[in-house]
């Protein structure tokens, strides 16, 4: 569900639907706008956000299935709020039964104690994340979006390392160290690595350079070479200046091809130790992931000419959280810890 929830996210965010929705009920807003006059409300509530009067203006209510439409936009807001809330019961529920039955240990509620403060930690900073929006923005802020990612992702590590946890234990077993200093190097580039591509995502960067190997007929921008440029008004408000978007492109592409080669060697040093089977399954899942992001990352450029493509830029993303849980697997196991 996490998983899902991640991808719903890049939808919303790829769509520009997440200011549709300009109020957080936690308990009202459970349910969807149930008939044409409700729907009118919500819509007249979205006519008042700087969204609406700087880039939507010719948007009508239309229908769930007309992407340009409010209801569209509003439906997948909604969607991820929905999907948040559910997950919260699904989690909270067996989770305060196994603490009374005590079928879990105190490692173990610890440990989910990280996951279920990560899903907080999330739904709080995304509603501060929308609130920033509605004011004087006509979207998102992009850094705010990448933090935002930046702690689903948090939480989803907190939730694998409960699962392994509860898979092997304090098992000892495999221990080598330079296979775990690899896949811990490995680890920190991919997340510096992900974050990059969510401010790319957020800034919806990929129209401004829709070309590959190049970006925008050179391999670094001229623009970056012009020292009045780089201010920190211009880093900071990105939407005004063409320097954080060919800086993104720079920064995101590079460290995208270095993170992909330290993959492939960590696959290739990985594979000469007599290692279990589960092991090389991985390993060899991380070798085909890495190449189809790299693909992923390609399509979703050329892709880009009018609008960011969502089924590539959602499958880019996807297969970045496949990457993140092998890693975080790799760490894991190459540390302490042993499987049969």
């Amino acid at each position: 569900m996490l998983f899902f929830q991640i991808i719903i996210g890049g939808v919303t965010r790829i769509t520009g639907s997440g200011l549709s929705i300009t109020k957080w009920e936690i308990v009202t807003g459970t349910f969807p706008p149930l008939s044409e006059s409700k729907w009118q409300e919500e819509f007249d509530l979205y006519k008042k956000t700087p969204q609406y009067e700087k880039i939507n203006r010719n948007m009508e209510l239309g229908s769930l299935t007309d992407s340009k439409s409010f209801k569209f936009i509003y439906f997948w807001e909604y969607f991820h709020r929905l999907w948040a809330r559910t997950m919260g019961f699904v989690f909270l529920l067996p989770f305060i039964f196994f603490i009374y039955k005590k079928w879990i240990d105190k490692v173990m509620i610890r440990k989910l104690s990280l996951v279920f403060l990560g899903a907080m930690m999330a739904a709080f900073f995304g509603w501060i994340m929308v609130a920033s929006g509605l004011k004087e923005r006509p979207w998102v802020n992009a850094y705010n979006l990448s933090l935002h990612l930046g702690i689903a992702l948090l939480t989803l590590m907190f939730l694998w390392q409960s699962v392994f946890h509860a898979f092997y234990g304090n098992k000892n077993g495999i221990s080598n160290d330079r296979l775990y200093k690899l896949s811990k190097y490995f680890f920190g580039f991919l997340c510096l690595q992900i974050f990059f591509g969510a401010v790319v995502s957020g800034m919806k960067a990929s129209l401004y350079y829709p070309t590959w190997p190049d970006i925008g007929g050179s391999f670094i921008p001229s623009i970056l070479f012009d020292s009045e440029i780089w201010t920190v008004d211009n880093l900071v408000n990105y939407d005004k200046s063409p320097l954080m978007p060919a800086l993104i492109h720079v920064l995101h592409r590079n460290l995208g091809y270095f993170v992909y080669a330290l993959g492939l060697y960590t696959v290739y040093r990985t594979l000469r130790y007599p290692l279990p089977k589960i092991i090389y399954v991985f390993c060899i899942s991380l070798f085909l992931f890495l190449n189809l992001q790299v693909v992923l990352g390609i399509m979703t450029l050329l892709k880009s000419t009018d609008v960011v493509p969502v089924f590539y830029g959602v499958m880019h993303q996807a297969v970045a959280i496949f990457i993140f849980s092998i890693s975080l697997y790799q760490m894991y196991i190459f540390k302490n810890r042993s499987v049969s």
